[in-house]
């Protein structure tokens, strides 16, 4: 009866930042929420053969970490560290096709660089940029 006492998956996007965190921190724990929760974003991006009490779980595990994520972006004050934050966050919502989310954060990207290697990866971002 191990199952019934499984406790809930813990992620690093749950987890509380214990204290205040300097840019180069910040934006390696963005990146680190992104590769954590590509699965999920995949998979609620690509529907397959999951039930609906699965892709809700998925879902949510994406929303909580895309949330993290940017509140974790806002804090960054170094521009280009922010906006390489944010094309990984761009990223994450592609995978999990939320394009409105995604083009929303392309906007807020302002290094050029870092906008034309986006626009690379994901063209469908520059029809409603």
């Amino acid at each position: 009866m191990w199952l019934f006492n499984k406790a809930k998956r813990k992620d690093i996007w749950d987890d509380p930042v214990a204290q205040p965190l300097g840019d180069i921190e910040a934006a390696h724990r963005i990146r680190a929420i992104c590769r954590d929760a590509a699965g999920c974003a995949e998979a609620i991006g690509s529907p397959g053969k999951r039930s609906p009490t699965q892709q809700q779980v998925e879902r949510d595990r994406y929303e909580r970490a895309a949330k993290a994520a940017m509140e974790t972006a806002m804090k960054i004050s170094d521009e280009l560290v922010r906006d390489s934050a944010v094309r990984e966050i761009v990223g994450l919502c592609m995978k999990a096709n939320n394009i409105k989310t995604g083009r929303a954060l392309f906007r807020a990207i302002h290094a050029g660089s870092i906008k034309a290697e986006v626009l690379k990866e994901h063209p469908t971002l520059e029809e409603g940029a």
